[in-house]
């Protein structure tokens, strides 16, 4: 039996980076813990309360880098216009997340399609839709070059360190001019931006992971003063720590 969209929702373990890709349209949630998804030479990280959107037939790697609990609805190609980008993840407003929760009541698989769960499918897909046009801030570019690959994969395993930029481009062999270059062509950011990110994205990924508390996290992605990590992740998102982790369970 043909179905223009239907809804599940699965728990997943821990589990290193794989290649994704589904011939619907797919629209995941978290619900609790985070996953990292990266498609289009960016890293998306997708924590509670939040959604991605991922279009038909696009690879992406998703990590899972604690175990998650996630709804999602996949939604036929022709049911539906093309997602706004191939991957976007976004915030889900209180309409959008009751639309979620229907559909996990009236759409799910082993159920026999209804015109009024197609009413909310549609009624979500357009709620969603609407919202990927504003993505989430909390993205890290991948880069192209593996010289550059490398420094990101170095500056993420040591962001507790106070790691120079003279030390990392030492490290992957470039003089530190080249370096600072190749940040600014493959990522669009300094290295010291790009750092940032990488700070505020692991923190996000520790509030969504227990109560660990903000102080605590803070030292542990690289911070020494908590003032400073709450204006570097109000900046980036726009909320404090602790109303971030608030909205995790809206």
């Amino acid at each position: 039996m043909h179905r223009p969209a239907y809804s599940f929702v699965r728990s997943f373990p821990a589990t290193p980076a794989n290649d994704f890709q589904v011939d619907r349209h797919y629209l995941l949630c978290a619900s609790t813990g985070a996953l990292r998804l990266e498609a289009e030479g960016a890293t998306w990280l997708l924590p509670p309360a939040r959604a991605a959107l991922i279009a038909a037939d696009r690879p992406i790697r998703i990590s899972i880098p604690q175990p998650v609990t996630t709804s999602s609805v996949l939604f036929d190609t022709d049911f539906v216009p093309p997602p706004p980008a191939p991957l976007t993840v976004f915030d889900l407003t209180p309409l959008a997340r009751a639309l979620v929760a229907e559909c996990g009541l009236c759409a799910t698989e082993d159920q026999p399609p209804s015109r009024y769960a197609e009413s909310v499918l549609s009624a979500l897909a357009a709620v969603t839709w609407k919202l990927a046009e504003q993505p989430s801030p909390v993205v890290v570019p991948t880069g192209r070059s593996p010289e550059l690959r490398r420094a990101l994969h170095l500056t993420e395993q040591r962001l507790a360190e106070q790691l120079t930029f003279e030390e990392l481009a030492a490290e992957v062999g470039l003089a530190p001019r080249s370096l600072a270059r190749r940040f600014e062509v493959e990522c669009g950011m300094t290295w010291r931006a790009t750092l940032r990110r990488m700070r505020i994205l692991r923190a996000i990924e520790e509030l969504a992971a227990g109560d660990t508390p903000v102080t605590k996290i803070a030292y542990a992605v690289g911070y020494t003063s908590l003032s400073a990590f709450n204006a570097a992740f109000r900046q980036l998102t726009t909320r404090s720590p602790t109303e971030y982790r608030a909205s995790f369970h809206p």
